[in-house]
């Protein structure tokens, strides 16, 4: 090959290899899911099938799910409220509608639903829609966009069912009954140092605390203690900090308690970007938003004993929040 040949060879294979990290290049930047860009996203999955949810609807939908737990209402009520607030709003909290609709189920205040503040508080909302579903008789039997439309009196009664099979993966997931089957992945972002407060925690572990105990009724949360815990706990634990709190549930071989404390887990991943929790460990499993890319994982406490309940975390959902930088 002459020289002036082999120059030319080598030109168009750097040119190809220039196209080929554009391309590279393009992928990335985009966010079609490149090898260094982290999804912003909550995804559950169930029975093979995966619903994404932005973080936003993830919260709303969690708090769907958490209000019709504490009515010990069944994953059949969380499919339909699910269903509803999919088709009225795609599970967003709008301060808009047709007329004076608002909020996740665009409940209307001059229907007797609420006041405009009542009804876009998402916990306030979910509530106020299965007190109309549970008066509906044998509702449970009822085809799904059948029981929303009982509720809502809409103008499209049959686009309830649009979002059955999506509505049933999240309420499978968001009530417990499907363990480990929702996470959430986003890029940690920096957060400030916080000193514990008379009460032991952190302003950040303080505010989970409080929308634990303003979502669920009757938690048992512990891990702290006025001025603060200095023992029990492996070296580093961030409840030496006043960043971790201790949900029990117990007795941890009841099917029930176990399905509530997934629920509980995969609501405190629902809200992990919002309120800065770093970490979520229940039941063999962890979820870190460190690796949240990974979703959940399987779980050894650190000393490697495999056979103490609490250590394994089965007895209770730990949660800690971000340390800060």
């Amino acid at each position: 090959m002459s020289r002036a040949a082999r120059l030319t060879a080598t030109i168009g294979t750097l040119l190809a290899l220039g196209g080929c990290l554009a391309a590279l290049l393009i992928w990335w930047v985009g966010g079609d899911g490149g090898p260094l860009q982290r999804r912003n996203d909550c995804r559950a999955t169930v029975d093979g099938r995966t619903v994404a949810l932005s973080p936003e609807q993830a919260r709303h939908a969690a708090t769907i799910a958490a209000v019709a737990i504490d009515r010990g209402l069944p994953a059949r009520a969380v499919t339909i409220a699910l269903a509803t607030a999919y088709q009225e709003s795609d599970i967003y909290n709008i301060d808009y509608g047709d007329r004076d609709s608002l909020g996740l189920f665009q409940q209307r205040p001059s229907q007797g639903w609420g006041t405009p503040e009542q009804v876009q508080d998402p916990v306030y909302a979910a509530g106020a829609f299965y007190d109309a579903l549970v008066r509906i008789p044998n509702y449970r039997d009822l085809e799904i966009t059948v029981a929303a439309q009982e509720v809502q009196r809409s103008a499209f009664p049959d686009a309830y069912a649009d979002h059955e099979d999506d509505a049933r993966v999240l309420a499978s997931a968001l009530t417990g009954n499907s363990e480990a089957a929702f996470s959430c992945a986003f890029e940690p972002v920096g957060h400030a140092v916080q000193a514990e407060g008379e009460d032991g925690l952190t302003d950040r572990a303080r505010a989970v605390r409080d929308e634990l105990a303003s979502t669920f009724d009757g938690l048992d949360i512990g891990g702290f203690q006025p001025g603060g815990v200095d023992s029990g706990h492996i070296e580093g634990s961030a409840h030496y900090d006043g960043r971790a709190l201790d949900v029990m549930f117990q007795p941890h071989d009841d099917a029930d308690v176990n399905r509530r404390g997934w629920a509980v887990a995969q609501w405190a991943v629902a809200n992990a970007q919002e309120l800065g929790i770093a970490t979520v460990i229940y039941d063999d499993r962890i979820w870190s938003a460190r690796r949240s890319d990974e979703g959940w994982r399987e779980y050894t406490h650190p000393s490697g004993d495999t056979t103490d309940v609490t250590l394994r975390h089965l007895d209770h959902v730990h949660i800690d929040v971000a340390e800060g930088s």
